[in-house]
């Protein structure tokens, strides 16, 4: 029987949604979270293992000789070595497109807040302040209608794609790069644009591509200056895209509006990033990924693609 192990289940499954359908592959360990040092003696001689954020390199693959199949419970399949995987002969698989719908969702409900404040002004009411007013409406900021409004997508995969189909229901208008763009995806309000002028043109910027040596900090100084004076910047991505302390600095000049991102460099978010404080700065704990349907999404691609493994298949092969 294939002996399975999973090294950081909780994330996925805090405890509402179940393994059973991966028991019936094989003989499943599931460990809520591991060490780095632990990883190799949890996966030991099994066959499979399955890692969200836990590293599996090299070094860990030549210690676990039985180790035939790596499974990432996520898009992204960075935390694994899939060059080395691949000359022992490992599959690697990964999560495509299981939270498509939840992170368009997270990232429009970023852009809403930025607009319209709707925490700090229910907080208000809970204090009473509304009560105490001498007018029958009050607001602490600037609020800010979409329609009309043009929005730039950087990265226009599946991600992308929804987010702008969101955003011209709203009435905006549509700036998308990708690196290989697809025409047929262009509508009356949506269309391809080089950086430069999504840059230059675009009232909110919003990430939606993988990280890369090319990209690294793609959001800086530099770029910034490039960006309409006030503009909006979301990230729901990856942290790395975004240089920190440029836009803080950023933020507190007022060269950007606003920021809000559901993802930092480093996670969890030490407190010497200079993200924490920031001036008009909104930010989640990476959960855009995280609703209990995309979960469970998550779950039954993952138990997929170890099944098609089982039985000779590929299925969301990366390497």
């Amino acid at each position: 029987m294939m002996k399975i192990v999973v090294l950081d289940g909780y994330a996925a499954d805090p405890g509402d949604i179940s393994w059973d359908e991966m028991r019936k592959i094989g003989e499943l360990t599931v460990y809520d979270r591991t060490l780095p040092e632990e990883a190799a003696s949890r996966i030991g001689g099994a066959d499979a293992a399955l890692t969200n954020k836990v590293l599996i390199t090299d070094e860990i693959m030549a210690k676990c000789p039985n180790l035939k199949y790596i499974g990432v419970l996520a898009t992204g399949y960075n935390v694994v070595n899939i060059q080395a995987a691949a000359a022992r002969g490992i599959t690697v698989t990964n999560i495509p497109a299981y939270s498509t719908d939840s992170v368009g969702q997270l990232t429009m409900a970023l852009l809403l807040e930025i607009c319209h404040h709707v925490g700090h002004h229910s907080v208000e009411i809970q204090n009473g302040r509304w009560g105490k007013s001498p007018d029958f409406t009050f607001w602490d900021y600037p609020l800010i209608e979409l329609s009309g409004k043009t929005l730039g997508v950087i990265g226009f995969g599946h991600i992308g794609q929804r987010v702008a189909k969101l955003a011209e229901a709203f009435g905006m208008e549509i700036l998308a790069f990708a690196r290989h763009p697809r025409k047929e995806l262009e509508t009356e309000h949506c269309h391809y644009a080089p950086l430069e002028k999504l840059f230059a043109e675009s009232d909110v910027i919003t990430l939606h591509c993988p990280l890369s040596n090319e990209n690294k900090e793609l959001i800086n100084k530099e770029t910034i200056s490039m960006m309409k004076p006030g503009v909006i910047i979301l990230n729901t991505a990856r942290g790395g895209l975004i240089n920190e302390q440029d836009m803080a600095d950023a933020l507190a000049d007022g060269r950007v509006y606003a920021f809000g991102a559901d993802v930092v460099s480093s996670e969890p978010m030490p407190d010497s990033n200079p993200l924490r404080g920031a001036k008009n700065c909104f930010l989640t704990p990476h959960i855009a990924w995280a609703p209990y349907e995309a979960r469970v999404r998550l779950m039954d691609i993952a138990v997929g693609n170890l099944k098609a493994f089982s039985e000779g298949k590929t299925r969301n092969k990366v390497n």
